[in-house]
């Protein structure tokens, strides 16, 4: 079981946050391209999930996977987009990205008055804290990094 990236988006598809931590392949394109993929997949997701929905929910689209990985999906209500890729045996991180956002990135990010909203997060005691946050999941496995 592992973790291999997370990504931060803010409300208008700007990255603010990218780490990895087990991730094996690289895209192979610049990582600004990568951002822009990663958000393009996440909206046309939402926007099909919406309106194929059978059911008026509230919860919308939170995870899909692949053959080889699952994303999961957190959007505030102020439209930060919070999205982890783990091997399938991780079959949900919504607590986990919940936990990201409520207790780190507002704690660390939006209560520090030196860190300017909708700018990249540059803090590096939110960097310490998510890396050590992510290296005590019970999916987390040191042993592939």
């Amino acid at each position: 079981m592992t973790v291999h990236n997370l990504y931060i988006f803010d409300r208008n598809g700007k990255c603010l946050y990218y780490n990895e931590w087990n991730r094996k392949k690289q895209a192979g394109i610049s990582k600004e391209e990568e951002y822009k993929l990663m958000y393009g997949m996440l909206f046309s997701i939402r926007s099909f999930v919406s309106k194929m929905s059978p059911l008026d929910s509230k919860e919308g689209f939170q995870s899909f996977q692949t053959s080889r990985y699952r994303l999961h999906y957190f959007e505030t209500p102020s439209g930060l987009k919070f999205v982890m890729n783990t091997d399938l045996s991780v079959s949900n991180a919504r607590d986990a990205l919940q936990h990201i956002y409520s207790n780190l990135y507002v704690e660390n990010i939006v209560k520090n008055p030196t860190c300017i909203l909708g700018n990249s997060l540059d803090s590096d005691l939110f960097s310490t804290r998510l890396d050590t946050f992510i290296r005590a999941l019970p999916y987390y496995n040191p042993r592939t990094t």
